[in-house]
């Protein structure tokens, strides 16, 4: 019977210490995915002034960057609020400033002068390198997320998870923007 009991014990043990390395390993990797997208915010405004000193650009861009930048920037997503709700708000604004941002650079396409500037050049760079960036910490996101939630759906984890320590709830994960699966449509005949 002491044997049982202690099995027991060193299974409850050995589950919650799991799902704190595997919750903070997600929660270190959600910081790493916070920290790629501050990168991106940050180089958004030296974008903006680079590209307003086009003589002629379209301002509804540029103001359709700038409002998509404040909105992902005011929404902010810490460990006690990591629910599913609050997660897709912060990534629903993530998505807009890429939207925004892409947009901007297509539009780019139409003024030469400013797509032949040294600074233009390396900013459009730097965020191509921080889109890059972020891609790979929210599939990072995503492993930690998987390993962590396994483990909570996992026998015993599952029981004791129930019983004694429901503070570990499932992690969301990052998805593609509705559509992403299509291919895009590219027409040359304009």
């Amino acid at each position: 019977m002491a044997a049982l009991a202690a099995m027991v014990i060193i299974s409850v043990i050995s589950s919650y210490n799991s799902l704190v390395n595997l919750d903070e390993g997600t929660l270190k990797s959600w910081g790493d995915v916070e920290t790629a997208y501050q990168r991106r915010a940050d180089l958004i405004p030296n974008l903006i002034n680079v590209v307003k000193g086009a003589a002629n650009f379209e301002q509804e861009t540029l103001t359709k960057v700038i409002e998509a930048r404040a909105n992902a920037t005011a929404i902010k997503l810490k460990a006690e609020n990591f629910d599913a709700d609050s997660f897709q708000k912060f990534e629903d604004a993530q998505m807009q400033l890429t939207s925004a941002l892409s947009k901007l650079l297509a539009v780019v396409e139409n003024y030469p002068e400013l797509k032949a500037t040294q600074n233009f050049r390396n900013l459009q760079e730097q965020l191509e390198g921080t889109e890059n960036r972020i891609a790979y910490v929210r599939e990072q996101f995503n492993k930690f997320a998987q390993l962590y939630n396994v483990k909570l759906k996992r026998i015993p984890t599952l029981f004791w998870v129930k019983m004694f320590y429901s503070r570990f709830e499932p992690h969301p994960y990052f998805k593609s923007e509705e559509g992403a699966q299509n291919a895009p449509t590219v027409n040359f005949s304009n």
